[in-house]
């Protein structure tokens, strides 16, 4: 077994488990630096604080590679898995394996969503669930049964990678294209959305399933 952080705050045979992975805030958002946004490691701290607390009640791991993460998670109510290897899929693939005895479901969760909110009533329309960044091409999220031989493929284009590797293993696959949780942070023009795409002044939807 992987070394958790507080592995023993994990319910035992949980229905569904919510996996985020975090990096460094202090090297995150390199687009957003490059750009010339000032305290971007503030940014990527309220965004990932944002989504563990609407992550609540579902249980959460963080999946890091730094001991500030780590600390970090903790003191925000998640457990945590260290990653042996660098880079998001290795990330996610390991903590996929560690869960899969502990849980029914994993959703992948990234920590820079705009609009987290209803995060722990999320409900799964499909065998494996992909909601889509704004874009239509990133994976905001990845919602699928523990135990498949699914192969992560986090980075350009990874929508349509991972509903490919849904269909290569057989399993119903919909893809989310219009929910609040489409936004994530990458760019400055992405922290100027209105909160009326998405956010608490807006009703919460999964929106449409392709």
């Amino acid at each position: 077994m992987g070394q958790f952080g507080n592995i023993t705050d994990l319910p035992r045979a949980s229905a569904h488990i919510v996996v985020v992975p975090l990096r460094s805030f202090d090297s995150a958002k390199s687009r957003l630096r490059d750009a010339g946004t000032t305290d971007v490691a503030g940014i990527a701290e309220r965004l990932a604080r944002a989504v563990l607390e609407h992550c609540a009640p579902l249980p959460v791991v963080v999946v890091c590679e730094s001991d500030d993460i780590e600390q970090f998670a903790i003191a925000n109510g998640a457990s945590v898995l260290r990653s042996p290897n660098a880079g998001l899929n290795n990330a996610v693939s390991h903590a996929y394996d560690e869960l899969t005895m502990l849980c029914e479901r994993v959703s992948i969760v990234h920590g820079d969503l705009r609009f987290p909110e209803g995060l722990g009533q999320f409900e799964p329309p499909s065998t494996i669930t992909i909601v889509a960044d704004r874009h239509g091409t990133g994976t905001n999220i990845l919602s699928l049964p523990s135990g498949l031989s699914f192969h992560f493929h986090y980075g350009q284009n990874s929508a349509i990678h991972h509903r490919r590797e849904a269909e290569r293993l057989g399993v119903n696959v919909a893809t989310v294209t219009t929910s609040p949780w489409r936004f994530d942070v990458d760019v400055p023009e992405d922290l100027s959305i209105p909160e009326t795409n998405g956010g608490p002044s807006a009703p919460h939807s999964l929106g449409t399933a392709l």
